[in-house]
Parts: structure tokens; C-alpha cells; sequence
């Protein structure tokens, strides 16, 4: 799924006289002083990483005189933004963002290739693979994320290999909730997926290259009646509840209320401040197959107006892609790298190494654009069947051919 080409390298000077001559044509220029101007590459980044682009932009400002603008967004208004600023020349030349936006991004004709070149084989796999779309690599990754099963390993020494012995553990425990996963009100499809992976039960097929088929909806397969029957039998049991939040499964389990939870790194922190003995393991398989957790990956695009896309390529690839500047993204947000060199380096915290282990094992976030239509119909249903609300198999069929109809229209 990758694409190798040769990488466009600039020197200082080159960087510079390009950027002189694009001057005054870019919604992205602005004047320096009185009696001159130099290019700049606006950058939309987050709170959080602003501090440590700050530095990598001073340095390639230095190099290149290419001066670098950092305009701070909440991340959860770029992707909106972005596609309606773009096209009217007002977006940015780079912007941060997650990979699953990737197919709203080209199909709104708003991003561009990024050569990674010889820089592609220094990354992750699963992470080149989430930011290849349609055979082209469009980000250059930062930071791979995904869900894992957290234990307390006072209450439960060792891992468990199988659902049902996970369960029998927590049962052994004492515990009301022999396991915590984040449920309500309408069921979360994101924190369920491996459970639904490990019935052979993929939401889209796969192209010969590994990329997804947004024609091809395995979601309504044989495993998706198998696990909605499933769903059905744990919600009756009580081990899945649509009534336990996010907060409130953070809360049970760091008052060791429950020896397991399905959650990511990012409540890692709360558990150990409570006084946790942690330990991160594979969530276990429900229907036989390997449970496999959709992994996200967050990095940099170019826009598709930059009217500098060789700077902004050279500042992605040579700057920002780079094991100290990766790092330190790590050190800021605590997600695992994307780099091999900063994940290698990030491995000796035995969390960090386990989220990553458990990442490489999964699969990444469908970026195609019908996936918005599979998230419209897919909790609303789980929680149904989850809380008995009709006939497992029967909702899932029609939630399938919802989602179809939803795609086609």
C-alpha cells in the first residue's frame, strides 16, 4: 500500500527563491517589512502540539526562510472547517488532523500527496497503511492509537486467553461488573469492534492492495448474525450494559470495582494516580478469530491550494518527521509514535510498548467516505439488541440494508 517516489529535496536557497517567486500569489503570503516579502506556510494545529511545532517551524524558518504561521484550532472543528475553507483559498497550507478524514479530504478535492519517499519504510506499518487512500500516501503520520484491555492485575494476575475466561475472572473477583467497556446511551461501535472482528465480521471488504471497499458491505455477513446473537445473549446476561458511560466504567475501575476495562491510553493516567496496578493486554477473542481494535492515526496534510507545496512537503517530511520532533509529539500527547524510531524509543514504558503490540495487531479506521453512513445505523442497533429490543438477527438485517440504501442514496 505504499507508494515509494523519489523525494523532493530543496536547499535553503532553492526553498527561498521559490518562495520569493510565489509571493503575492497566495492567500498564505504576507508582508515581512516595507521593502520586502517572504513566503509563509500557514499551519493549523491543536493546543497540544503547537508547543513542540513551534520549534520544529523556528528551526525550518532558519533554513529555508520559510517563515512557518501556527494558527491553533480544537481539533474537532478542523475537519468541518478545512473543507470549506480550502476550496475558497482560505484554509491553510497544512493542516493536523486524524487519517479516517482522508476520504472526505479527497473527495472534496481538499488535501494532496505527500512524497514520503525512502521516509515511508521509517514509520509504522499500520500507520502507512491508514493514511494510503486509493494507492497514494496523503499525511505524514505522528501518532497511532487504539483501545486495549486494561488489568488490574491485583485482581486479576494473570491475562485472560478467551472472552468467556475473562468473564469467569471477573466473576472470581467478586465483581458486579465482571468486565467494563463504555455502552451508553447508544451502544459504542468503537470500543465493541473487536469483539465483532473476532466473528469474522468486518465492516467492509478489502481491494487486492489491503485497502477498504466501500462496495463490498461484509458488515450483513454470516459472523455479523453470529455476533448480533452474541450481543444479545451478554446484553441478557448483564456483561454488556448500555447504561455504563465512559465515566462511569472509568470510575468503577479505578476504584477496583472490576478487574478488566476496554479502554485506550488516554486513561491510563487516571488509573495509576488511583493507585492501579496495571497491565495491558490483548482484548480476548468472543468468536474465535483474532479480536482486532480499529487503530487510529493522526498526522499532517497539505492542502490542495498551498501555492507552496514544495516547502510544505519538505517542512512535513524533513521536520516533522523526524524521531526528535516525533518524540516529543509522544512526550506531549502520550499516543504511541508513528516513527519506528520514537515507538522504539517510547517501548521501554511497558504501557506504551503493550498499546503498540495490541495496535500493530489491529486494524485501521475505514477512511473511505461511506463509513459516516455504517456510524449513522451501527450503535442505535447494537444498543437495541444489546437491551432486547427485538430479534438480534432481524435488526441486524435491517440495519445492513439500511446502511446500504444510506450509501447508494
Amino acid at each position: 500500500m505504499k507508494v515509494t517516489k523519489k523525494r523532493v529535496l530543496l536547499t535553503g536557497a532553492a526553498l527561498t527563491a521559490l518562495a520569493l517567486g510565489l509571493s503575492g500569489c497566495s492567500a498564505s503570503t504576507e508582508s515581512k517589512d516595507a521593502g520586502s516579502a517572504k513566503s509563509t506556510l500557514t499551519v493549523w494545529v491543536d493546543a497540544d502540539r503547537a508547543p513542540v511545532l513551534k520549534e520544529a517551524a523556528a528551526e525550518f524558518e532558519k533554513s529555508s526562510g520559510v517563515h512557518v504561521k501556527l494558527v491553533q484550532k480544537d481539533f474537532g472543528s478542523i475537519l468541518d472547517q478545512f473543507i470549506a475553507q480550502v476550496p475558497s483559498g482560505k484554509g491553510p497550507d497544512i493542516t493536523i488532523g486524524a487519517h479516517d478524514w482522508i476520504g472526505n479530504f479527497v473527495q472534496n478535492g481538499v488535501i494532496q500527496p505527500v512524497e514520503l519517499g525512502d521516509k515511508a519504510a521509517g514509520f509504522e506499518k499500520i500507520a502507512t497503511d491508514a493514511i494510503t487512500y486509493q494507492g497514494k500516501t496523503y499525511a505524514v503520520p505522528y501518532s497511532i492509537e487504539n483501545i486495549a484491555l486494561l488489568r488490574n492485575t491485583a485482581l486479576a494476575p494473570t491475562a485472560p486467553t478467551t472472552y468467556d475466561e475473562m468473564v469467569a475472572m471477573g466473576k472470581a473477583a467478586g465483581s458486579a461488573n465482571p468486565f467494563l467497556v463504555q455502552l451508553g446511551p447508544q451502544a459504542d461501535p468503537y470500543h465493541l469492534y473487536p469483539f465483532q472482528s473476532s466473528f469474522d465480521n468486518p465492516v467492509f471488504g478489502r481491494n487486492a492492495d489491503g485497502s477498504y471497499n466501500a462496495d463490498d458491505l461484509t458488515i450483513g455477513n454470516e459472523g455479523g448474525t453470529k455476533y448480533a446473537n452474541w450481543l444479545a445473549e451478554q446484553g441478557k446476561a448483564g456483561n454488556l450494559n448500555i447504561s455504563i458511560t465512559a465515566d462511569i466504567a472509568k470510575e468503577k475501575f479505578n476504584s477496583g470495582q472490576s478487574p478488566f476495562m476496554i479502554t485506550g491510553p488516554w486513561n491510563v493516567p487516571d488509573a495509576e494516580k488511583a493507585g492501579i496496578k496495571l497491565a495491558v493486554d490483548p482484548i480476548p477473542s468472543a468468536g474465535g478469530a483474532p479480536a482486532q481494535p480499529f487503530v487510529g492515526v493522526q498526522g499532517f496534510f497539505i492542502s490542495s491550494k498551498t501555492a507552496n507545496p514544495l516547502a510544505a512537503n519538505e517542512f512535513l517530511t524533513n521536520y516533522l518527521a523526524t524521531e526528535k520532533v516525533q518524540t516529543a509529539l509522544f512526550e506531549k500527547g502520550g499516543r504511541a509514535p508513528a516513527l519506528k524510531a520514537s515507538f522504539d524509543a517510547a517501548s521501554s514504558n511497558p504501557i506504551v510498548k503493550a498499546f503498540g503490540d495490541v495496535g500493530r495487531n489491529g486494524v485501521p479506521m475505514p477512511s473511505v467516505p461511506a463509513m459516516g453512513k455504517v456510524w449513522q445505523f451501527w450503535g442505535v442497533t447494537e444498543a437495541a439488541i444489546i437491551s432486547g429490543e427485538g430479534d438480534p438477527s432481524a435488526l441486524w438485517t435491517k440495519m445492513t440494508a439500511d446502511i446500504a440504501a444510506a450509501i447508494k442514496g
